[in-house]
């Protein structure tokens, strides 16, 4: 019986097409991750010793008393703090692999690809639609009749056209706070970002508007990574897979969100999630 002769397989080729067939098959489980981060202002020491792993599409919680770390580890996530008067840190934080601080990284590009929803709505003093394109137009994403397709397709995403699609030339202003959130996340949407740094994002909106948001939340993974600042415990019960305790500038416990809640390995962690601390 004659052999077969087969063509010889090229391992970078195959590589290529599986990628571009899925665009995340080559990279890491885990899309950020930290080693032995410390942060400091200036003499004070703000945060220590913290080694975490974020898996792609899921969410996580960040809990704690005010003054623990929370938001400045969140916002060293995508270079928020750089420019901060006497910002420092040691160890680091890895984006797909990277060092955030590598010198190749770009600043700009970062922040695209971890993007970030503040604790109070921030429109820009600019029309409705343009609030929603800034990003796209800034990063050179679309241009023209596409900004019209990505500015509906976004706030579609989070629940605004309606209320807004014959307002699309108006202030932002004028939109009730939690319509203005909602604004800032299609906003925050509209680039294409990886991973979603949220910062008590519902600490100012009515209930109805924190479950329209939470609900949000759920929606957007797995396709995006997401990590919320909350000092509502219930929310993060209802929204988070996993859990992270920050107390007295260090990362108490971490881990799935009903083994934190029901289960902690920590006694303050128990303390705190069970309404005993503060």
């Amino acid at each position: 019986m004659e052999e077969v002769v087969r063509p010889d397989v090229d391992p970078k080729r195959i590589a290529s097409v599986l990628t571009e067939l899925d665009p995340d098959a080559n990279r890491p489980a885990n899309v950020i991750e930290t080693s032995g981060l410390n942060l400091h202002f200036g003499t004070k020491s703000i945060l220590a010793g913290v080694n975490m792993a974020f898996a792609r599409g899921t969410i996580t919680a960040l809990i704690g008393p005010t003054g623990s770390g929370k938001s400045t580890f969140l916002r060293t996530l995508n270079r928020m703090n750089d420019r901060v008067s006497g910002f420092r840190h040691e160890g680091d934080v890895l984006l797909d692999g990277q060092s955030i601080w590598a010198p190749s990284q770009d600043l700009l590009a970062i922040r695209r690809r971890v993007g970030m929803l503040f604790q109070r709505p921030n429109p820009f003093p600019m029309s409705i639609k343009d609030n929603v394109v800034a990003g796209v137009k800034a990063h050179g994403i679309a241009k023209g009749k596409q900004l019209d397709v990505v500015a509906e397709i976004r706030l579609r995403e989070v629940g605004l056209w309606d209320a807004v699609k014959d307002r699309l030339n108006e202030s932002p202003y004028r939109l009730s706070g939690g319509q203005q959130q909602l604004l800032c996340l299609a906003r925050a949407l509209a680039v294409g970002p990886e991973v979603l740094l949220l910062d008590e994002p519902t600490s100012a909106l009515d209930p109805l508007s924190t479950e329209s948001v939470e609900q949000l939340m759920r929606t957007l993974t797995p396709a995006l990574t997401l990590i919320v600042v909350t000092h509502n415990l219930g929310q993060a019960r209802r929204v988070s897979d996993n859990t992270m305790f920050f107390y007295e500038g260090r990362l108490v416990e971490h881990g799935p969100t009903s083994q934190v809640f029901d289960n902690a390995r920590e006694s303050d962690t128990a303390r705190y999630v069970n309404g005993l601390m503060g």
